[in-house]
């Protein structure tokens, strides 16, 4: 039996649905695990590969005859019934063939579970993994850290007496459910047009995993915010747009406008309204089972201390538990000033153009509670394959364009008043759209006409002629 690929997804399944009977015995004699839905999971069947691991599950809640207190309340519970690998995907968002050994007697998973049909799991936090390891390795289940967690402590952990009063928003006793959407990893990013290594994607998510706060900055047209939604669906592993919140800063952007604050209604009276980032706290705080990302496009273009507020302090990795929760400048719309605190399936990713002039440097305080990547021109192999395969440019011409951007790079980042924060993007030079044939060549240079000569022309505002020698030298010959 071959096992897959620490990275790779589990599959923890259920075997009744629409009012049938349990399936397992069937599915264990037949060697498969079938869906019984005809419109619904299909795309995550398909996603099933050869040699995943797979689980039969059952899900319910236990009041009575639990290995530890559960002080009189229900707990969501997960029985393990069979589990196997996966040999054989008929493509029909149906049915996988699979290698079963049946789980006798049956082995019970509390407080992190799933009700739904389908459940990918990966083992990138300490309660996936743990699951993982409790399921298809027998190793017993870490009851006490559960109960001792943020969305358990407050009704079953150790130390009641010192949990923070008021907070509600994490007595979660099972995750919130779902429907799962078009699964997504590493793969999909790179298809889609990522020119940066696989092993340089998997350090932006562990970086991202561990920091609970990334920052991309580079030059204009690295591809920042078009990298920073991807590595949100790769991190979560489902293109799931409701999970994903985007704020762009700008100079006159405010805590009422990102926290909390008051707002105009339609009977013209004033109203205390969460932000995007209070209302994305709110649900990953009730959904104890997902990932949450907000992702903050050109960070640096406002104040963040002003707009985070007493926030900021609370985006540190080590303070998101109930016990650092604190009161904000505005209560609640019941009027209750209930303490919050940012929950740890949370994730913050900001882009910053490092070309601005404009633009202030980041607080200090803010630096300290992210972690800085500097994206580069990835303009290379990977880049010209790609263009070439998904766009239609010109293979002829292809190492051609590369080599003008090259050279005029290297201008840039030669000249005393730029430098290598000011160089152009690949994505200046990689098509929103398949090319007709022959366009290529048409293509680059309404590029360079209308969007690099404007830059060209921004950067040496005070040396026209250096920009006008730049674009000359760019488009010669085209």
């Amino acid at each position: 039996m071959t096992h897959p690929e620490p990275s790779q997804p589990h599959w923890f399944v259920g075997a009744s649905y629409g009012g049938s009977d349990d399936q397992t015995s069937r599915f264990l004699q037949e060697g498969i695990w079938e869906n019984g839905h005809d419109n619904q999971y299909l795309d995550l069947v398909r996603s099933m590969r050869s040699g995943e691991r797979i689980a039969i599950k059952s899900t319910y809640s236990r009041k009575h005859d639990l290995p530890f207190d559960n002080r009189g309340e229900p707990i969501s519970t997960m029985a393990i019934k069979a589990i196997g690998t996966i040999t054989e995907n008929l493509g029909d968002g149906k049915r996988v063939r699979v290698e079963w050994t049946k789980v006798d007697p049956l082995r019970e998973w509390y407080f992190y579970t799933y009700r739904k049909t389908v459940w990918r799991v990966v083992p990138e936090e300490w309660t996936s993994d743990g699951l993982i390891k409790f399921a298809f390795e027998e190793k017993p289940q870490d009851i006490d850290r559960f109960r001792n967690a943020p969305y358990w402590a407050d009704r079953f952990g150790d130390d009641l007496e010192e949990n923070v009063e008021g907070i509600s928003d994490n007595s979660v006793p099972e995750a919130t459910q779902h429907e799962p959407s078009e699964p997504y990893a590493i793969d999909e990013v790179i298809s889609e047009g990522c020119f940066l290594k696989r092993d340089e994607i998997e350090r932006l998510l562990e970086l991202l995993r561990n920091r609970k706060n990334l920052i991309l900055q580079g030059p204009p047209g690295t591809g920042k915010t078009w990298l920073a939604k991807r590595l949100a669906f790769a991190l979560m592993g489902e293109r799931n747009e409701e999970r994903v919140r985007a704020v762009q800063f700008h100079p006159n952007l405010s805590y009422e406008d990102v926290v909390r604050g008051w707002r105009p209604m339609g009977d013209g009276k004033l109203a205390l309204a969460d932000g995007v980032f209070m209302q994305s706290i709110r649900s990953a705080s009730e959904d104890a089972s997902g990932k949450f990302v907000v992702v903050i496009e050109e960070l640096n273009r406002g104040n963040p201390a002003q707009i985070f507020g007493e926030l900021l302090t609370l985006l540190d990795p080590d303070k998101r538990t109930p016990r650092e929760a604190i009161e904000l400048c505005y209560p609640d719309s019941d009027g209750k000033r209930n303490p919050v605190h940012i929950p740890k399936n949370l994730y913050v990713i900001g882009t910053m153009n490092i070309a601005d002039r404009s633009l202030a440097l980041v607080d200090l305080a803010l630096r300290r509670r992210f972690a800085f990547v500097t994206l580069e021109p990835k303009l290379g192999a990977l880049w010209r394959e790609w263009v070439v395969r998904e766009r239609g440019v010109d293979a002829n011409l292809v190492a051609d364009i590369e080599r003008r951007i090259n050279e005029l790079n290297n201008r840039i980042s030669g000249d005393p008043g730029l430098g290598k924060q000011f160089r152009i993007g690949h994505s200046f030079v990689t098509p929103a759209y398949r090319l007709e044939n022959d366009a290529t060549k048409q293509w680059f240079r309404q590029v360079a006409e209308t969007e690099i000569g404007p830059q060209l022309e921004e950067y040496w505002f005070d040396a026209p002629e250096r920009a006008a020698d730049a674009f000359e030298t760019l488009i010669e010959g085209w």
